[in-house]
């Protein structure tokens, strides 16, 4: 299986199907630090990002977000004083898509460019 950072989202409507409990199972193990949190019903994926000043947590958060515009895939991130919280989901289908996983990888990537 292709690494998820280096793959790219696929367009998702409504009609698609949300991963599988196996699929989800399966794709997690590569971004294993992330969380499967239920909100409003809906599976998503977070994870609380730290960082040691507002500015590179700034940056970051500026950084998911040109990955997420040129994804066309949009997280909620919350940026705080030295922390980020990102969730990934698909509104479309009201859950987990593999490009949430995708996304997911993506955003470790960048939070590693950084170190």
């Amino acid at each position: 299986m292709t690494e998820l950072s280096h793959q790219t989202c696929v367009p998702c409507s409504g009609k698609s199907a949300p991963a599988t409990a196996e699929e989800i199972e399966e794709l997690k193990t590569q971004v294993s630090e992330w969380d499967i949190v239920i909100e409003n019903n809906e599976l998503h994926l977070k994870r609380v990002y730290k960082f040691p000043d507002f500015k590179t947590a700034l940056a970051f958060t500026q950084s998911v977000g040109e990955i997420a515009e040129e994804q066309g895939h949009h997280p909620v991130l919350i940026t705080e004083w030295g922390k980020v919280t990102v969730s990934w989901w698909t509104h479309a289908i009201k859950g987990l898509h593999q490009n949430d996983f995708i996304m997911a990888a993506k955003t470790d990537h960048i939070r590693n460019s950084l170190s």
